[in-house]
């Protein structure tokens, strides 16, 4: 090789190392490869779907809508009597006087030498009542009633008639002495310590002689023994 080749050769290498060397500007570099980056990976958001579930939250120990300070559960003290409060603890309260509409009548003679009748109410309602005092009896067509005989007791002791429960009075109308009349039926109503109008309940008496001042009636009473004692 001659002297002035190699020394082209030689020139061209050079340049060549030199172009190398300084390389294209990293603003100018076109395809130059990029370094990986050192960052730490960015988090994937979290799949709502994937999310481990959490437990119910607690309840609060206070019901909604309780005021503070009145313990929950509590009832307001029932009054007796009272509207929307419940009853009375007596049993009997709301048990009113039986009248006519509530027993059935009878009258059954049980001494004819003294006129003397069994008087027998049943009641007939589905409710129980009370029989109070002295039945009121009057004669056919005579005037006036029968006299009360004996005490009754008052109205929170008086006879309680469950249904289908019968008390007893004994009617006597006296002896024969000639001061009377015969009579062939009675009429009774019950005492009630009211103003309730009730119809009259009648029975048969073939023969009654009523005295003028020796007919009287008891107060009812559970059985007919103590009704004619």
């Amino acid at each position: 090789m001659s002297t002035v080749l190699r020394a082209t050769v030689a020139l061209a290498a050079l340049s060549a190392l030199t172009l190398t060397a300084c390389g294209p500007s990293e603003d100018g570099a076109a395809g130059a490869p990029t370094a990986p980056s050192t960052s730490a990976p960015a988090t994937p958001a979290e799949d709502p779907g994937t999310a481990e579930p959490t437990g119910p939250s607690e309840p609060s120990k206070k019901p909604a809508g309780k005021p503070a300070g009145k313990p929950a559960g509590k009832k307001p003290a029932k009054k007796p009597g009272g509207t929307g409060g419940g009853g009375s603890t007596d049993p009997d309260f709301d048990v009113f006087p039986c009248s006519t509409f509530d027993v059935t009548f009878t009258a059954t003679l049980a001494e004819p030498t003294t006129s003397s009748y069994l008087l027998k109410i049943t009641n007939k309602s589905g409710r129980p009542c009370k029989a109070l005092g002295h039945p009121v009896v009057t004669f056919g067509s005579l005037d006036g009633a029968a006299t009360e005989r004996g005490t009754a007791p008052g109205i929170e002791d008086a006879i309680r008639l469950a249904p289908g429960q019968s008390a007893y009075a004994g009617l006597m109308g006296g002896l024969a002495d000639g001061t009377g009349r015969t009579v062939d039926s009675i009429a009774m109503t019950m005492n009630t310590e009211s103003d309730l109008e009730q119809i009259p309940l009648k029975a048969a008496t073939p023969g009654l002689y009523v005295a003028s001042d020796k007919n009287s009636v008891t107060a009812w009473a559970t059985n007919a023994e103590d009704a004619l004692s």
